[in-house]
């Protein structure tokens, strides 16, 4: 305690009133301390105000006040120390993405975009290509239209054109099995490298049957008289759709009534019905009396098949025998122009 009395004789050491006069200046913070004045450490964040004597004035205290308003309005232009443009040397006033670099990034994506898509179409038409020319060729939708194939022209691919033109084949017929007039077993495969003229009738039919049989026989003999090699490669094919009354037998007795180039067909139920779908022939019994006799509502059709067996042309009830031999030269003497 005597020392610490001396001290405070000698100006050393303050305390009670006297300590708290002397802190009441400028760069002071009331806080009790046993640290001579000259040795306390700066307060960092002290407001600094300027008063003669004090360390605001000197050029240390002016260049701390400058760099802590600096540190402030600066901040994020590449000048945190306000030297100025010429003096800045730490980043660059610009950010990381620019106008030119953004242009940049869409030509780039415009062009891989525009490379995907002519990369993608080439690899597609090659791939139709292999397809669309195929020996069975292709359809856009093979339970409606039969398979086509296809060329490729200046203009593109374009399906091969026959006489149906653009709107291609009606997917009609398919394969079938049935029994001739002599017992023998009959295919779609038996009559290849020949052009049929398929029609569906019964031999109880009392009209419109026999109408349209008489009509297949003028079209044989006009086709004999005016085109004899396109009549040589003809056959007419009679196919009975009610195999329940048309046996064999009962087939024999109607066929002496028509053109003798005639090759009358039936078979099972089953077989007969197969055809009859595949060939989208609407058949149905109709005024069926007592005793068990009946008619057949079924389609008036006459199908023309070239020497491959695919659909070449159809020929409705509304149609005379001059008009399906027009046809039927048209369609065999047809040649593609590509």
């Amino acid at each position: 305690m005597a020392a610490v009395a001396g001290a405070a004789r000698r100006g050393l050491v303050r305390t009670g009133g006297a300590y708290a006069r002397q802190c009441r200046g400028p760069h002071s913070l009331r806080a009790p301390s046993a640290l001579p004045l000259a040795k306390r450490p700066p307060l960092v964040g002290a407001p600094l105000r300027a008063s003669s004597g004090s360390t605001a004035n000197s050029p240390k205290g002016a260049a701390a006040a400058n760099s802590l308003k600096n540190a402030k309005t600066t901040a994020g232009t590449g000048d945190p120390e306000g030297l100025g443009a010429a003096d800045a040397t730490g980043f660059s006033t610009r950010g990381p993405v620019t106008w030119p670099a953004l242009g940049l990034v869409a030509v780039v994506a415009a062009s891989a975009v525009a490379y995907y898509k002519i990369e993608r179409e080439r690899r597609l038409e090659n791939a139709m290509g292999k397809i669309v020319s195929s020996e069975s060729g292709w359809s856009p939708n093979p339970e409606l239209l039969a398979r086509r194939q296809y060329v490729r022209t200046k203009w593109g691919w374009f399906p091969k054109e026959d006489a149906f033109g653009g709107a291609g084949k009606p997917a009609i017929g398919g394969p079938w099995s049935l029994v001739d007039l002599d017992g023998n077993l009959v295919t779609n495969k038996s009559f290849e490298g020949k052009w049929t003229l398929l029609y569906f009738g019964f031999a109880r039919c009392p009209d419109i049957c026999p109408s349209e049989m008489v009509k297949v026989g003028k079209v044989m003999d006009t086709l004999k008289k005016e085109h004899p090699e396109l009549h040589k490669n003809i056959q007419p094919i009679f196919v009975s759709i009610d195999p329940a009354r048309d046996s064999l037998k009962a087939l024999r007795d109607y066929a002496k009534d028509f053109h003798p180039s005639y090759v009358f067909l039936t078979g099972a139920p089953q077989q007969v019905q197969a055809m009859a779908k595949k060939y989208r022939v609407y058949m149905s019994k109709a005024d069926e009396t007592e005793d068990g006799d009946y008619l057949v509502d079924h389609s008036i059709v006459i199908y023309f098949h070239d020497e491959t067996g695919d659909i070449a042309d159809c020929f409705t009830q509304s149609m005379r025998p001059s008009d399906v031999v027009e046809k039927v030269v048209e369609r065999m003497t047809f040649v593609p122009t590509y």
